[in-house]
């Protein structure tokens, strides 16, 4: 029996406010980013890396808001998403990029924006050392020179939150800005000891050399998308909303590594390891057993593949008070998973059920229910074609029906036929989480395969999950997906825009399903049309049945 799981809640996070600024100008190989690297010291992760400048947020900061021209601290805060004092950031963005990196982002008396030549000899050199007497120096010298600090000059283009579980923590905002005209970079040769003007592309070449930290590279590859620098910095201020990212920190096969929000293991590893110890694995590997929650266990079967992803998951889950347990989804009769399903059971089965009958899913139900003296329960499939022909159910439960392992533990089994005819989910209603099978797989969408498979079907079986209290997702292949509402919305949206697809890609004249594919799927590769074309049949005969589409026999199909 494996050892039984430990969970802990998140602590406060505890962070310190920062802004850093990407200063782009456009050079003859494309748009440049001005780095500065950073001094070797001690205690610090990110010494001699190259960096933007930037900096935290100092409380004298506040003081130079009446120095600030063409933007408020109410739009401030509206723009960072803040109850106020969002012009700090910007502030700390712009007097950082001036210690750091000599470029002073304001204006003169005029209005103009500021350019050395118009302070004089040493203008700049006065203004500096002024700065380094923090916040206050750099107003009161602004405040003799008659110059107005211009944050918005600065688009906004990020923020991020270092993961928990790291000795210093930062909540910072990132700003993109076209380098002040007239003005030279000069590094501080204090916090900061040389500067590079270097081309966006050339620097995420060379990102290991220069040791860029990992929202450096981000922001690059998000700059690098635009033709020139003042495109970059309007695309920033276009944004209507700049959400969070904030990495945490997940177990990988080289150690410990921040994992993103766009990575199947994002959602999964912030619930497991909240406190960033790096116990939680951003891999799943076949055979070893992972504790979700004390409800459930999850072990995934050594059968990775284009359909199938890392494996088919089976999960444990029950009520460990009561110590009885249903196993969902046995998956395929391989000697060395139904041996591994056996060694790491939690506890006593009061059944084995398949959500479907693919056969990734089904074959080894019989051997664990026969070795654990319990019943296996699922639907028989509707048609024979890639079935479990030997799957053999004691019991087929009924849509709505509830299990109870213990009392501390209800599952509710929904049909949700689409996929296949007689595919189930369970819902397990004290962690509001549903075992989806097949019905949601992570990071892709599912073939639907007629004549089982049913694309009207299907859509309404998502509809009726739409309208569960869901937190969790847990699907056949893949890690834990959070915000259920939204990955169903996702879905149901790319279905319809599939179907809209067909609906433009039909006319008159009858087409083949091997010529509308390459339409339909024209985002897909070449080699998987085959896998497209049987979903495709499925659109069709749902637009059929709606009246829409013909079919005309051996010719092909066209618009009714």
């Amino acid at each position: 029996m494996p050892s039984e799981p430990v969970f802990e809640a998140a602590a406060p996070a505890v962070s310190r406010l920062a802004a850093t600024v990407a200063v782009l100008r456009d050079g003859p190989q494309g748009t440049e980013v001005l780095l500065v690297r950073r001094a070797e010291r001690a205690g610090d992760r990110h010494a001699g890396a190259f960096v933007f400048p930037g900096g935290t947020v100092e409380p004298g900061d506040r003081a130079l808001h009446g120095l600030c021209d063409g933007l408020d601290d109410a739009e401030a805060s509206r723009r960072l998403g803040v109850p106020g004092h969002g012009l700090d950031a910007y502030v700390a963005a712009i007097r950082e990029c001036f210690e750091e990196a000599g470029l002073l982002i304001a204006r003169d008396a005029d209005g103009r924006l500021l350019q050395a030549e118009a302070l004089g000899p040493d203008g700049l050199g006065a203004l500096r050392r002024a700065a380094a007497q923090g916040a206050q120096g750099l107003a009161a010298a602004c405040r003799r020179l008659g110059l107005r600090l211009a944050p918005d000059r600065l688009g906004y283009q990020a923020h991020w939150l270092t993961p928990t579980g790291l000795p210093k923590r930062f909540d910072t905002r990132f700003f993109v800005t076209v380098a002040p005209p007239g003005q030279s970079a000069l590094h501080d040769d204090g916090e900061t000891v040389a500067h590079r003007w270097m081309p966006i592309a050339q620097a995420l070449r060379e990102a290991e050399a220069l040791q860029l930290a990992n929202p450096t590279r981000h922001t690059l590859r998000a700059l690098a998308r635009w033709p020139d620098a003042q495109a970059a910095v309007d695309a920033a201020h276009a944004q209507p909303r700049v959400a969070l990212i904030q990495p945490f920190i997940g177990l990988d096969d080289g150690g410990p590594r921040p994992v993103m929000p766009h990575e199947p293991a994002y959602a999964e590893v912030a619930r497991l390891d909240p406190l960033g110890r790096g116990t939680a694995s951003a891999r799943i590997r076949p055979g070893e057993p992972v504790w979700l929650s004390p409800r459930i266990l999850r072990l995934t079967a050594p059968n990775p593949g284009l359909m199938t992803g890392p494996g088919t998951n089976s999960y444990f889950v029950g009520d460990p008070g009561a110590n009885r347990w249903l196993l969902v989804d046995p998956g395929p009769a391989d000697p060395a998973h139904v041996e591994a399903l056996q060694r790491h059971a939690p506890g006593p089965l009061i059944a084995v059920l398949a959500t479907h009958t693919h056969r990734d899913h089904s074959p080894a139900a019989a051997a664990i229910a026969r070795a654990a003296g319990v019943p296996v329960l699922g639907r028989r499939p509707g048609h024979p074609d890639g079935q479990d022909i030997d799957f053999a159910p004691d019991r087929e439960p009924a849509d709505g029906e509830r299990l109870r392992p213990g009392p501390g533990t209800t599952l509710v089994l929904r049909h949700t036929p689409g996929h296949a005819s007689n595919h189930l989910c369970v819902l397990l209603e004290e962690e509001r989480t549903l075992f989806t099978g097949d019905h949601v797989m992570q990071g892709s969408t599912v073939v639907i395969n007629p004549p089982d498979g049913d694309m009207a079907a299907y859509l309404a079986s998502l509809q009726a999950l739409r309208q569960e209290p869901l937190d969790w997702l847990a699907p056949g292949h893949g890690f834990l997906i959070g915000r259920p509402a939204e990955v169903i919305d996702a879905l149901i949206g790319h279905r319809l825009r599939r179907e809209a697809k067909v609906l433009a890609a039909l006319g008159p004249l009858p087409q083949p399903l091997a010529g509308l594919v390459a339409q339909v799927y024209d985002d897909v590769p070449a080699d998987r049309y085959g896998l497209a074309q049987r979903s495709l049949l499925a659109h069709l005969l749902k637009l059929q049945s709606e009246g829409r589409a013909l079919d005309a026999g051996t010719v092909g199909w066209r618009v009714a």
